[in-house]
């Protein structure tokens, strides 16, 4: 079974918290705050390991999470950043965002990496509240949460040259005949349940990699057969060739069937240059017809090639055809990377919103303050109210009708209104 999507959920590590702590040397007077920063969370990064062909790990682990940053200590001491956590995954993945749908990144390139979660911050300690002002802080902040969401990996297939057509063409025996792949062939349709990779061999300068698409029939677009899983394997492939079953009563009906299902799926696809070579001339009744399926084709614009899969007639001139194609084509262009999250989000934006038993107030900056407050220092807590005030977050809870005793959540913390 090929395992071409997964869905997996990653945790970045959180950041560790500030220390309050103050000198205490023997001769240094009033000391001072000497509170260590917590470490950075460590992040959760994708990367491409060209020994992969699968997401089949996947099917086994879901859940990953890197390491947390340490906590800081007194004497100035930091906390040491959490470990990043590395995924590999095949070249050809595709990741998005579950929730939302948004595209993350496109990792084809071999070594491509991509950052899918950020660690979060550690804490500062109270070294760092130091001021002409206040010389001797009591403040500090826990480290922030590192980023956590769902991915949909997506794989398709890196492959130079497809082989596509409908049930019962060749296609698999074509693969078996000129590569080391080994799919299965037996004289019913739908014996290829999976794509198969292959690689061609021609001379020294010669090489490319062929996949055999399974399961398109009429209607594949649109999901019936098993062509909607698998058209988007297509997608990567330069070059098709377009495989006709010579024993068809109209192989041109059956050529345009397929094209017309390339076209209605669209991404590209009815675009690609198109080699077309009718199967089965070994067989006598394929030779007989030879003529009259060749001048049938060519009226419609093709240039058929014939060929035998199972006796491997003409097949170097087809695939030394899809060569000259590819060396004539231009070089397929990198895949851009895509930012990861939103960028350009206003962090100072918020919301108050009124729900049945008090306030709840939303925002990416006003969510952090809170999270990042230690509940049990004072001037912490000061703080925090200090940056409420400075955001317009007190002015905007009192025009909409707060009252002394409301409870007013902000992320996962409760506080309750006094005047």
């Amino acid at each position: 079974m090929l395992y071409d999507e997964a869905r997996i959920h990653i945790q970045a590590g959180d950041g560790g918290d500030g220390c309050v702590a103050f000198r205490r040397e023997k001769y240094v007077p009033f000391g001072g705050p000497a509170g260590g920063d917590g470490g950075r969370g460590g992040d959760v990064v994708l990367y491409v390991d060209a020994h992969l062909n699968t997401l089949y790990r996947f099917s086994k682990q879901r859940r990953f999470r890197a390491a947390g940053g340490s906590h800081g200590r007194g004497k100035n001491q930091h906390g040491a950043s959490g470990s990043t956590t590395r995924i590999p995954v095949p070249p050809g993945t595709v990741v998005y965002d579950d929730q939302t749908g948004d595209l993350l990144g496109d990792l084809t390139a071999a070594k491509a990496e991509l950052v899918v979660a950020e660690g979060g911050r550690g804490g500062r300690g109270n070294a760092r509240f130091a001021s002409s002002t206040d010389q001797a802080p009591r403040v500090a902040e826990h480290g922030e949460p590192g980023e956590e969401l769902w991915l949909r990996l997506e794989l398709k297939l890196l492959a130079d040259v497809g082989i596509v057509g409908l049930p019962n063409a060749g296609k698999s025996t074509l693969l078996a005949a000129v590569t080391a792949a080994r799919p299965k062939i037996a004289d019913y349709p739908f014996t290829t349940l999976q794509p198969n990779l292959g690689v061609v061999v021609l001379d020294d300068q010669t090489e490319f990699v062929l996949a055999d698409i399974p399961g398109l029939i009429e209607g594949a677009s649109e999901g019936k057969g098993l062509g909607h899983e698998f058209l988007r394997h297509i997608e990567r492939t330069r070059v098709l060739i377009h495989l006709v079953d010579g024993l068809s009563a109209d192989p041109l009906a059956d050529l345009e069937v397929i094209n017309r299902e390339l076209a209605t799926f669209g991404r590209g696809l009815a675009e690609k240059p198109q080699i077309v070579a009718v199967n089965k001339i070994d067989m006598p009744e394929v030779r007989r017809r030879w003529r009259g399926i060749e001048t049938t084709l060519k009226r419609a614009g093709h240039s058929p090639l014939a060929v035998s899969a199972l006796a491997r007639e003409g097949a170097r001139e087809l695939l030394y055809r899809a060569a000259q194609l590819l060396a004539e084509m231009p070089e397929a262009a990198a895949a851009q990377q895509v930012p990861v999250f939103r960028l350009g989000e206003d962090e100072d934006a918020y919301s108050v919103e009124r729900e049945a038993d008090g306030w709840r107030v939303r925002g990416v900056r006003v969510e952090r303050l809170a999270t990042m407050t230690v509940w049990n220092l004072e001037e912490s807590v000061r703080r925090l109210l200090r940056g409420l005030e400075r955001l317009g977050i007190t002015d905007a809870l009192e025009e909409a009708g707060v009252e002394p005793g409301d409870t007013v959540r902000i992320g996962e913390r409760e506080l309750v209104w006094e005047e």
